[in-house]
């Protein structure tokens, strides 16, 4: 049942997010800051944990994950450092995913040989 709520939530999310890549005339860049930025918020407010709680990697992977991410780790830095923990708290918690993010990224370059599109 975890991989079907996992499923479904994530793919809610996706859906509603190429509907708003449709439907509106937003760039997709301007589309992926305002879904970091609202899964910070949700994480703020405390209505993304429970969703985690319950559709597990449906709900953490997409970007609102990530931004619920980076909201967790600033809110636990500001707690331990104070003030500089704002500057160096998302750092610490999406290090790892940024990290491999990069080196999956330059493997498959090597392997695929990408070219520049004209």
């Amino acid at each position: 049942m975890e991989y079907i709520n996992a499923f479904w939530v994530g793919g809610l999310i996706c859906a509603l997010t190429q509907i708003l890549m449709e439907k509106t005339k937003m760039l997709p860049g301007r589309i992926m800051v305002l879904l970091v930025c609202s899964g910070a918020v949700l994480g703020a407010v405390g209505i993304y944990q429970p969703l985690i709680d319950y559709a597990n990697a449906g709900a953490s992977v997409p970007l609102l994950g990530f931004g619920n991410t980076l909201w967790k780790g600033v809110k636990e830095a500001v707690d331990e450092y104070g003030l500089l923990g704002i500057f160096m708290g998302g750092f610490k918690a999406s290090a790892v995913g940024i990290c491999a993010a990069l080196v999956f990224g330059y493997l498959a370059s090597l392997i695929f040989e990408p070219k520049m599109k004209s």
